[in-house]
């Protein structure tokens, strides 16, 4: 039996000089959407090779969020998982990106028991 998807995350990824369009996406999103808006990390987090903050959402809201998040992401890099209880798998095989493919550090997932 395949996983259960019991929500998602995504994650803005930002710079310095696109920290600004990274605020206007988040404001765009909380003015749109019920999500869980994530701290902002200005600098490498986790999995994460750069700056980023989460949105998570639920199920029901992901062919609202994403095309939503297609068209008004500027530059960004956005990675969109599921989040299944595996946390590798969510981050590979259960995930799609917007913009550009980043590496992900997945030794810090797998050396991290899933919640």
């Amino acid at each position: 039996m395949p996983p259960k998807i019991q929500s998602f995350h995504a994650h803005v990824y930002y710079d310095a000089d696109t920290r600004d369009i990274a605020a206007q996406v988040r404001e765009g999103l909380a003015a749109e959407f019920e999500v869980t808006l994530g701290r902002w990390h200005d600098r490498p987090i986790g999995p994460h090779p750069q700056a980023m903050y989460q949105v998570a959402f639920a199920v029901e809201q992901f062919g609202a969020v994403v095309p939503w998040m297609m068209l008004n992401r500027s530059s960004l890099d956005i990675l969109v998982h599921a989040n299944t209880g595996d946390d590798v798998a969510d981050h590979t095989d259960h995930a799609l990106w917007l913009g550009d493919k980043l590496p992900l550090n997945l030794e810090v997932l797998r050396s991290t028991p899933s919640a």
